[in-house]
């Protein structure tokens, strides 16, 4: 049997599980690994800035395509503290990421050791698994048996820490003879499925709520078959963004608080059944419950089963991988339609994309300081059906969502439910890294932003273009907004004059020299009519230079973004809406004034 440290055994292990890319920061407890990595050859390696930064890099790579699983690599103590935030967002959005620590020899774990944590324990309330290995015999079972945790069942995060003594071990190991263990994922019964879609055939205002466990099970193509099939309208959530495109004629709009259209939360009050698939009904999603839940059936579809009736009984609970529950919901379907059993749904869909026409924010504004949502109207414009949209939480994201345009599974990569300040640039540098030739768009509000841009640097030392769009008001825009419900408007002014740029005035960062002097690209925009033509700029540059490339819009400093503090019935517009084609004029349906 062929020997070798246990160290190079992990990377062996890493190529035969399809890890091709690896994010991190070396140190001495994990040099041995870094070693391995090097001798062995086969896994690209790009060096943070930041160790975070690694975890949202190998957590964009890893969202960014079926089948990817992103690995992030750093040594002991505060590296690993530093990750706990890239694993929570990867455990509570169900995205599998490999975290690998170095750690103090064995012998003194216990003596305070320079900076030696007992990290599994610290990272076990986000993830499926932390393991510290004391034994480099058991060093190839745990990694085999973290690719299987990662992918069985629901999706999520696992931490593997190896003591320097450990990965320096030599081991019998031969890879030849490695295989991954089988994936178990739970799979719906057909007499589920059967009763399922008895009861929504029973219905008359049908929705399906498509969540990103389709995404997570690569079944948006069949998702989008059965909807097609039965004819019954979809209402992708934020994480689903995507699973069918925006223009297609059974799209109802997404629903919720903040994340939300105003025709998709109108389709979805006139609902009257709701099969909601690989969902977790978040709640800035449902709002209160006792509105969203009134007068509807649900059915639920997820891989977890403790996750059905987590936020509320539904009628039925089904535990499935949703690609199984979604191919027998089709092949039931399909009987039904060749038997001629299924309901006409047109007059229904028909209404839903009435709403659509009819109840559209507006987007069209010439203001100077810019409106944010002048930026997302020609954002629109710039970037087509192919771009993959980067974001995170505030503002801008929420922005976002409400009026930019998605057509396809995984072009919306967004964090979920931890939403960490600082996540866009490395998730979008892993996002690039795993879509070299594709066209990649981060969308920041300054604050986050400026929690990890250094981050930019490795863009540019690694080559990695991707256009950035930085909207800029100088303030902690979401938490402004909240804090009217407490009439305070404290410590969220970022706003200060810039002894070194005066032509700020106060919007105090000059992220034009801050990001030119980590080597990338950056221009700044004060006239709506100077974006679209940014925005072309920046592709041209990003492809030009590879590095990424910056378009900050300076805001005016407040705008208030619509949305609700309770439940979807009540969402506070803030600014008029849309009340003739002219304002709204990259809308998907053409704006009816009735």
């Amino acid at each position: 049997m062929p020997r070798m440290t246990a160290a190079r055994a992990a990377v062996e292990i890493l190529k035969r599980e399809g890890v091709s890319n690896a994010f991190g920061v070396p140190g001495a407890a994990i040099n041995p690994f870094y070693a391995a990595l090097k001798a062995s050859g086969g896994v690209q390696h790009t060096l943070a800035r930041h160790v975070e930064g690694a975890s949202h890099m190998a957590e964009g790579y890893t969202r960014a395509a079926a089948g990817n699983i992103g690995v992030c690599v750093g040594t002991s103590g505060p590296a690993g503290t530093d990750m706990i935030t890239g694993l929570y967002s990867a455990m509570a959005d169900s995205v599998p990421i490999l975290c690998i620590t170095g750690q103090a020899p064995t012998a003194v774990l216990h003596k305070e050791d320079f900076q030696a944590v007992d990290i599994a324990s610290i990272a076990a309330p986000v993830t499926k698994a932390a393991t510290t290995v004391l034994e480099a015999a058991q060093v190839p079972g745990v990694f085999q048996q973290a690719f299987h945790l990662m992918r069985t069942g629901r999706p999520g995060p696992v931490l593997i820490d190896l003591p320097i003594d450990v990965q320096l071990t030599e081991i019998e190991f031969d890879p030849e003879l490695y295989e991954p263990l089988p994936v178990h994922k739970p799979a719906a019964s057909r007499k589920q499925i059967e009763r399922a879609v008895e009861m929504l055939n029973a219905s008359e205002r049908p929705l399906l709520v498509a969540g990103g466990g389709i995404i997570n099970a690569d079944a948006s193509a069949l998702l989008v078959e059965f909807a097609e099939l039965t004819g019954v309208p979809v209402v992708p959530t934020l994480m689903g963004w995507g699973i069918l495109p925006d223009d297609h004629e059974l799209n109802a709009g997404m629903v919720g608080l903040q994340t939300s259209h105003r025709y998709g939360n109108a389709n979805f009050l006139e609902s009257d059944f709701v099969l909601g698939i690989g969902n977790r009904w978040a709640n800035r999603h449902t709002g209160r419950l006792d509105v969203y839940t009134a007068g509807r059936t649900f059915v639920h579809v997820d891989i977890e089963p403790t996750q059905l009736g987590r936020i509320f009984a539904p009628d039925l609970g089904i535990a499935s991988d949703a690609k199984a529950a979604l191919a027998l919901f089709v092949e039931v379907a399909r009987e039904l339609e060749a038997a001629g059993k299924l309901k006409d749904r047109s007059a229904w869909a028909a209404s839903t994309q009435e709403r659509r026409a009819a109840l559209q924010r507006r987007t069209h504004f010439d203001n100077v300081p810019l409106k944010p949502q002048r930026v997302y109207e020609e954002m629109n414009r710039a970037f087509g059906p192919e771009t993959r949209y980067v974001s995170t939480i505030g503002l801008s994201q929420i922005a976002g969502a409400q009026m930019l345009h998605v057509h396809r599974p995984r072009h919306w990569i967004n964090c979920g439910q931890a939403g960490p300040l600082g996540w866009t640039i490395p998730a979008a540098l892993g996002v690039a890294t795993a879509d070299p030739d594709g066209s990649v768009v981060a969308l920041s509000g300054d604050y986050d932003f400026q929690f990890m841009l250094e981050e930019l640097a490795v863009g540019a030392q690694h080559r990695i273009p991707y256009v950035h769009v930085l909207v800029n008001n100088s303030y902690l825009g979401l938490i402004r907004q909240a804090q009217r419900n407490f009439d305070i408007d404290f410590q969220v002014s970022l706003e200060f004059e810039n002894l070194n740029s005066p032509e700020l005035g106060v919007y105090g960062v000059d992220h034009v020299k801050v990001v030119e002097g980590l080597g990338c690209k950056a221009i700044r925009v004060t006239e709506p009519d100077r974006l679209l033509p940014a925005f072309e700029e920046a592709k041209k540059l990003a492809a030009e230079h590879r590095v990424p490339v910056v378009v900050e819009a300076i805001l005016e400093r407040v705008t208030n973004i619509s949305m609700s503090g309770t439940d979807i019935a009540s969402v506070n517009e803030f600014e008029d809406v849309a009340s003739e084609p002219g304002h709204a004029p990259t809308a998907i349906r053409a704006l009816t004034v009735s």
